[in-house]
């Protein structure tokens, strides 16, 4: 075994590398910069701490929010790692006292905020020890074509200009497309990177849209019957946060609230609650959730769809950290696609970009608004929907998403696709899409028998079809940009020119037609890994057990072990403490610090009757 072999499994409590961890490593490890493109829940943190161990100086690693930084340290420190933070959280003397550790050398690596790279504080740590490493997490932040653009992030290379010498530079993202990738590699100033994209897809998430009438009934039908989860319900605006959070608890849910109009105190209280679980569910905006390390996150429910494709799979990613199974749902409604038109059109101006760069960055919104919305209304496949929109060529079905469950087939719609094209094309007449659907498939409503629509050649010429297959049609017709949509509170359907085209010249256009009837016949689906059979009243005890310890540590339950970790610890049964660190996220400084008391659980279990 090698000593980065060992270092993970002494130190991590991991007998294996995941995909790209090795690579990366090794490149930090031989000097070359690298950017990491991992999924949440790939292990990136690894990829820098475990070099970090082994370089001789201190590793900066740059992060964006408070929470993250926290959490990253409790874990390393209980895993028996030198490590701090500088941040906004820290007193004026807490943080003198942090920067006098660092520059006598006690610390191997350290959390910073953007913010704090050029104070006078922190460039006296480079003057006083070597800078080894720096990474940045979250990289997307860089770029002003990201989601969550940061003008501090900008100030990064200023910073390792200023170091005696270079260090090795990494950088980490679990979400980029390939233009907020290029501006990571340009803006940081990478050199000669290694460039490594793991993939996007988290197998063991369950994706699904549902379009219910009443959200809050579908919401609460679904914490019902998962009583035991914990999770986050995203919310478009305050107002629906604050409307969401009040039903709950009225209704005995444990919810807390987080939004950017509650005080610091609050949001910093509700945070604590729900990451050590004494909330199991969190109503929040998007103000939550970056670098929140909590990783029993089990659902993830968005209220409201988001804004764009981005934010979503980010959102969305928070939940299945540990690799257990989880689910990921949004509850759609076309209300939605106009609130966040609104908020488009109001957002601040930058005021770090031209106008012209403005006015380019609301059109790009505009239409990334598009995408999350074909995303919300499609009839294929929606893993390999959002896949192919960072550039992935996955299969058409994954079985484990909404879509494939209730079944689909692909048939040639060129002639359906003409027929819906030309009864929008004939009329004149400017109509929503139900009204097109009600019309294809011959409905019997005032609005077709006593107007002109009744006349229409096309009148009842897809019968045949169901309503969510002439849905599936439309949205296709609109993802392909053979029809558009107008953007006010009634969106209505027109003929474009490449509609007009395509009329002119049909070819073939292949549809995922929903099939309503029967569930479509697909070859084996990929499902996440099951997790070991456990004994649910000994899981139990060891969550009671873990909780305590956390209590006594101060940090939260997960930071301890995870909920994964204690399951392989139920399957494995560890009779002492070489058996104990076996155990997978197990490593030398937990085992001292906590194999007694959990060896002494399982004796008892076992003098009880268990195995």
């Amino acid at each position: 075994m090698d000593q980065e072999q060992q270092l993970l499994r002494d130190v991590f409590g991991y007998p294996d590398f995941r995909p790209g961890q090795r690579s990366l490593i090794d490149s930090l490890l031989g000097g070359r910069d690298v950017l990491g493109i991992m999924p949440t829940g790939a292990g990136k943190s690894i990829c820098y701490q475990l070099p970090a161990l082994l370089l001789p100086g201190i590793t900066v690693v740059v992060s964006p929010l408070i929470s993250l930084m926290k959490d990253q340290v409790g874990a390393l420190v209980q895993s028996g790692v030198r490590a701090a933070y500088i941040n906004s959280s820290l007193t004026e003397r807490q943080c003198r006292k942090a920067l006098e550790n660092a520059c006598s050398g006690m610390y191997k690596i350290i959390y910073v905020a953007p913010e704090r790279l050029m104070t006078a504080g922190f460039l006296a740590v480079a003057a006083a020890q070597p800078i080894s490493m720096v990474c940045v997490d979250e990289a997307h932040c860089v770029s002003q074509w990201g989601q969550d653009f940061r003008p501090s992030y900008l100030s990064i290379p200023d910073y390792i200009a200023t170091l005696p010498r270079r260090p090795v530079v990494g950088a980490f993202t679990a979400t980029a497309t390939g233009e907020v990738r290029e501006d990571i590699l340009r803006l940081l100033q990478l050199q000669d990177p290694e460039v490594l994209v793991t993939g996007f897809d988290r197998p063991n998430l369950y994706f699904g849209v549902l379009s219910p009438a009443d959200k809050y009934a579908a919401a609460k039908k679904y914490l019902t019957e998962h009583p035991e989860r914990s999770g986050i319900i995203y919310c478009l605006t305050r107002k629906t946060v604050e409307e969401v959070t009040d039903r709950l608890c009225s209704d005995g849910f444990s919810a807390v609230r987080y939004h950017a109009g509650l005080t610091p105190e609050e949001r910093r209280q509700n945070q604590d609650a729900f990451v050590f679980d004494r909330a199991r569910i969190m109503v929040a905006t998007n103000a939550f959730g970056m670098g929140i390390d909590k990783s029993n996150v089990s659902f993830v429910l968005h209220y409201n769809m988001p804004k764009n494709i981005e934010s979503y799979y980010q959102e969305a990613g928070r939940a299945g950290r540990d690799g257990a199974p989880a689910d990921c749902i949004l509850l759609y409604s076309g209300r939605d696609v106009i609130t966040n038109q609104f908020l488009i059109e109001q957002s601040e101006p930058n005021p770090d970009l031209s106008p012209e760069q403005q006015a380019a960055l609301r059109e790009r919104d505009k239409e990334r608004l598009r995408q999350m919305t074909f995303y919300a209304t499609a009839h294929s496949c929606l893993r390999e929907f959002l896949l192919r929109y960072f550039g992935e060529h996955p299969a058409s079905y994954c079985g484990h998403c909404s879509v494939c469950e209730a079944g689909f087939e692909l048939v040639d719609a060129a002639d359906a696709a003409a027929c819906a094209l030309r009864a929008v094309a004939a009329t004149g007449r400017r109509f929503g899409m139900m009204t097109w659907i009600d019309l294809l498939r011959g409905a019997k409503n005032d609005k077709l028998l006593y107007g002109a629509l009744a006349a229409s050649a096309e009148y009842g010429a897809l019968a045949g079809w169901e309503r969510e297959q002439l849905r599936a049609l439309f949205a296709q017709l609109l993802e392909e940009g053979l029809l558009s949509r107008t953007e006010d509170d009634r969106p209505v359907l027109l003929l474009t020119d490449a509609g007009r085209c395509y009329l002119a010249h049909p070819a073939p256009l292949m549809l995922h037609r929903p099939n309503p009837r029967s569930r479509a016949a697909h070859p084996a689906a990929k499902q996440p890994a099951a997790a070991h059979p456990v004994d649910a009243s000994l899981l139990a005890q060891l969550k009671e057990l873990r909780l305590s310890l956390a209590k006594r540590a101060g940090v939260p339950a997960f930071v301890i072990f995870t909920d994964v970790t204690l399951q392989k610890i139920c399957a494995m049964m560890p009779k002492d403490e070489t058996e104990f660190l076996q155990v997978p996220g197990v490593g030398k400084a937990k085992c001292e610090r906590y194999a007694a008391d959990f060896l002494a659980l399982l004796d008892a279990y076992r003098e009880n009757g268990g195995q």
